[in-house]
């Protein structure tokens, strides 16, 4: 049961009973009643004091509805006068030693510990930026260089063209064309041809032909005046990009539009361009309509080794015997006279960029058991994708079993290992190599990224294999 108690306007004194009566009103509470009998009288919920003269008392009497009391509570009570407020404790600064010299630290490799101090308030002035820029670039840390790229963004010389060249280049070598391409488009001044050559230099030795040429198109329409530097990138580019037509047209409006003469590095890009695509055969025609006096060993060579990537043996020979024209004491060496001291024997040398570390591996010293595992259950899986060794690419001579093995524990492919097992699923790898990639590997890896879907980046000791669902940036001729 229920009954109505209206609400009036504050001038009136209400007071609420069990015999009371509800009067007309627009504004209506609800009041719960007893259900039950009872001896006393309902106590006064509210009640609202009437304007009265000054000189008269007043009797009106006021009772608040009290919180009832949870003796199962485990809070404390406090009375007010007791209540104080308590503060949190304040932070403990930092304490950055004054004596820091943060551009040694750079040069001896602890490129961490200097962004730490630098994080914690220590000053960082301009060749401090340069330091770390170039510990990053020794380092090839993509992570390392997304930090300081952050410092220096907060940093007055945020605006710097240097050090905007320096964080392109740094980032192209990285490989991490995309950062790079960020960094150029918030430069202010791009009149500068340095950061435009880095750019497409970034986009050529990363496999990505295509955006270079791009680019190559929107410097010539800034109005920039294109230099020897100029061609020498338009050129890496399209080699990159294996566009034949593309090269030709840059090469004869070198000689016509700019009036310069190529010289031996334009020269050498321009074979690779052939050489990249396959033509082979036009290749030498380029080389023997060159101008005399140019370093012919070195141009017969680079054909020399395209010929053997493409495998075409006659050529391979008819060239060795133009050089041996050339320099007639190659025909000792390759007699077993050696004419210089023995080479030695270099480890080869892999290093896998996990979250904030680098971790280095040697293929002699096999590193751990579960990373030969997986390496094994790769090489069972690639096998099922279509996978064939290539047992040329070992030289000793050992049974055709022992030259899988081999192949299969090369240090690349541990390197990989460790990174599935140690890494977040579709995370990106990032392999750098000192030595050159054999073929076979390249033909692995390319397997790889298909089976476990990620994006493995390899860097050899002459440019960046970005391996993606099967394929290779290089178009599998580098």
């Amino acid at each position: 049961m229920a009954a109505f108690t209206p609400l009036q306007h504050p001038g009136t004194a209400i007071t609420a009973c069990n015999h009371c009566k509800p009067s007309p009103s627009p504004f209506y509470a609800v009041v719960p009643t007893l259900p039950f009998p009872t001896r006393n009288k309902f106590r006064l919920l509210c009640s609202y004091a009437t304007p009265k003269p000054r000189s008269a008392p007043s009797s009106s009497k006021v009772y608040r509805r009290q919180k009832p009391r949870n003796p199962s509570s485990d809070e404390p009570k406090f009375r007010k006068s007791e209540e104080k407020a308590i503060d949190p404790p304040s932070p403990i600064a930092p304490i950055v030693p004054k004596d820091v010299d943060l551009v040694s630290l750079c040069k001896d490799g602890k490129v961490g510990e200097a962004i730490e101090y630098v994080g914690q308030g220590f000053p960082a002035g301009y060749e401090v930026l340069v330091a770390l820029l170039d510990a990053c670039r020794s380092l090839k840390s993509l992570d390392l260089s997304k930090k300081v790229h952050a410092l220096l963004r907060r940093s007055p010389f945020s605006g710097d063209t240097d050090l905007g060249n320096k964080l392109i280049q740094l980032y192209g070598e990285c490989g991490s064309v995309r950062d790079a391409r960020v960094v150029f488009d918030r430069m202010r001044d791009r009149k500068d041809m340095g950061s435009w050559h880095l750019l497409i230099n970034a986009y050529a030795a990363n496999g990505q032909g295509a955006e270079g040429l791009a680019l190559v198109e929107e410097m010539k329409a800034s109005g920039l005046q294109l230099n020897e530097d100029s061609f020498s990138a338009v050129f890496a580019v399209c080699a990159s990009a294996m566009n034949v037509n593309q090269g030709l047209l840059h090469l004869e409006s070198m000689r016509t539009e700019y009036g310069m003469v190529p010289g031996i590095k334009q020269y050498l890009e321009g074979i690779h361009i052939f050489g990249g695509a396959g033509y082979l055969n036009e290749a030498v025609e380029f080389i023997e309509r060159m101008p005399t006096g140019q370093s012919m060993v070195e141009i017969w060579e680079t054909i020399k080794s395209y010929a053997r990537v493409h495998g075409d043996l006659e050529l391979e020979d008819h060239i060795e015997e133009l050089l041996l024209d050339i320099d007639p004491s190659r025909a000792k060496e390759s007699r077993g006279v050696a004419l210089l001291p023995p080479r030695k024997n270099h480890s080869a040398i892999n290093m896998v960029e996990e979250k904030n570390r680098l971790a280095e591996y040697r293929s002699p010293d096999p590193y751990k058991e579960d990373g030969q595992g997986k390496v094994k259950g790769l090489n069972g899986q690639m096998k099922e994708a279509g996978y064939v060794p290539d047992t040329r690419y070992v030289l000793h001579d050992i049974d055709e079993e022992a030259k899988e093995r081999a192949l299969m524990y090369h240090s690349e492919r541990l390197a990989i290992a460790y990174g599935l097992i140690s890494t977040p699923a579709r995370q990106t790898l990032r392999i750098m190599k000192n030595l050159r990639i054999c073929g076979d590997c390249h033909n692995a890896i390319k397997i790889m990224s298909r089976i476990v879907g990620r994006e493995l980046i390899v860097r050899d000791n002459k440019r960046f294999h970005h391996f993606r669902d099967g394929k290779c940036s290089c178009g599998d001729y580098w």
